[in-house]
């Protein structure tokens, strides 16, 4: 054992080592309180030496600890070992039990801090109930969760929270995994010319800037989740107020007269009734895509009133069905197979994807705007045209589109007041055929 240490190696006493296993211990000339064992490289399997040091602390304690081994990455050697002794000896540098120790404190402190993406997650468990959950979530993910994800409200600054708005007003480039991607394993039965007709309108999208609406929303996002660890008392919160842009309107899209007349006759005339009817019950009942997604047979009473099952109000409702939608589901194509008014695929609901296809389809046979968002317009045209009327007031639009309360429904309320206003003239009128001035 001399010949493979050298000359300036001597043994010291054999002891037995925590794991009842002997090891002998090498002492260093010249190297006070470093010894080494020998050891086995666990990459190589080479043998190695692993060296130890035996100090006293600054408070008295003795302490006998491991150095490092030979091998890479530590590459210990014997003035290696005796520095770091030296350094623990004075209070430099804390032992490996504090440094284990101060590790552990670092991984515990790191796990409860409250981040956006620890807070997020606690919001989500919280309103699971949200029907916007889902838009929310991804508008978490694609805007806040790259820049503040890993940081607690307090660790943000200003100039991260106006680069985003700034980045999303410029229309900066999508951030990743956004992008379409053409061969993605949804789309493996589109043809070329369609995967290359959906590639061109994302690149154009891209370039474009986020809606005013979407930055409010965004932001607005960003500000709720912060309030949300402060009320619950789980962090600090920003230290500085979010400027939410101003100017968001919002879209009220309608049809007039003439272009509703040539609507319903497309939808009528159209070669699936699945998708023309399902547009014409939109059109006739105000309904939202979902909840005339969703309609079933049953859900339609003898007493003329449709049934809404959860719909985005949280509560069911209960609303008439008009003559000109009861006709319609008359003569609508009944599948056996399924218990939906309007099926889809495999006999089940119709889907997203469906539903989006045809509109868009059928908004561009009647030569609609492009910009006309056909799920959404035609539950604005059904509200425009009521409202105008004269013959139904807010309160019972509001109830007619199941809104929470009458505030989202006084975006009619200038048709409203032109209605009043005709109402009004009726007695100029009966002065008029009366002779008076």
């Amino acid at each position: 054992m001399g010949n493979e240490i050298g000359p300036s190696f001597s043994p010291l006493r054999a002891r037995r080592e925590t794991m009842s296993k002997a090891f002998t211990r090498y002492a260093l000339k010249g190297f006070k309180g470093v010894f080494f064992i020998l050891g086995t490289d666990p990459v190589t399997g080479e043998a190695e030496r692993i060296f130890y040091i035996r100090y006293r602390t600054p408070d008295g304690k003795m302490v006998e600890e491991k150095a490092g081994r030979s091998s890479k990455p530590d590459s210990m050697t014997p003035a290696k070992a005796r520095a770091i002794r030296e350094d623990r000896m004075r209070g430099l540098e804390p032992t490996n039990r504090g440094q284990r120790a101060a590790e552990r404190a670092e991984v515990q402190a790191e796990a409860e801090r409250w981040t956006f993406d620890t807070l997020w997650a606690e919001w989500k468990k919280t309103n699971a109930d949200k029907k916007s959950i889902v838009t929310d979530n991804n508008r978490y993910m694609v805007h806040l969760h790259p820049l503040f994800g890993g940081k607690e409200p307090r660790e943000v600054t200003p100039f991260e929270v106006d680069r985003l708005r700034l980045a999303m007003l410029k229309g900066n480039a999508l951030a990743p995994g956004q992008r379409f991607v053409p061969n993605a394993k949804r789309r493996a039965d589109y043809s070329e010319k369609k995967k290359q007709a959906l590639a061109e309108k994302a690149a154009k999208r891209e370039k474009k800037p986020y809606a005013i609406g979407t930055v409010v929303s965004v932001l607005s996002l960003f500000r709720r989740i912060a309030s949300f660890g402060v009320k619950r008392r789980l962090c600090a919160g920003l230290s500085f107020p979010v400027t939410i842009p101003k100017g968001a309107k919002q879209k009220t899209e309608n049809m007039s007269d003439e272009q509703m007349a040539r609507y319903i006759r497309t939808c009528r005339e159209w070669p699936d009734p699945q998708e023309g009817n399902f547009q014409l019950f939109a059109l006739y009942t105000g309904l939202r895509r979902s909840e005339v997604a969703k309609l079933k047979w049953s859900d339609i009473d003898a007493q003329g009133f449709i049934l809404l099952r959860d719909p985005k109000s949280g509560q069911d409702e209960r609303i008439p069905l008009n003559d000109a939608a009861a006709e319609l589901l008359r003569d609508h194509p009944r599948d056996e197979r399924s218990e939906y008014v309007f099926t889809g695929e495999k006999g089940g609901p119709r889907g997203q994807r469906q539903i989006g296809e045809s509109s868009r389809a059928i908004r561009d046979a009647v030569g609609l705007p492009a910009d006309f968002r056909p799920n959404h317009g035609l539950r604005h045209t059904f509200a425009s045209h009521l409202a105008s009327s004269g013959a139904v007031d807010i309160l019972l639009l509001s109830k007619l589109l199941t809104h929470k309360g009458v505030a989202v429904t006084m975006r009619y309320s200038h048709l409203t007041d032109a209605a009043l206003k005709r109402g009004s003239n009726v007695m100029s009128r009966i002065v008029r055929e009366a002779g008076g001035e």
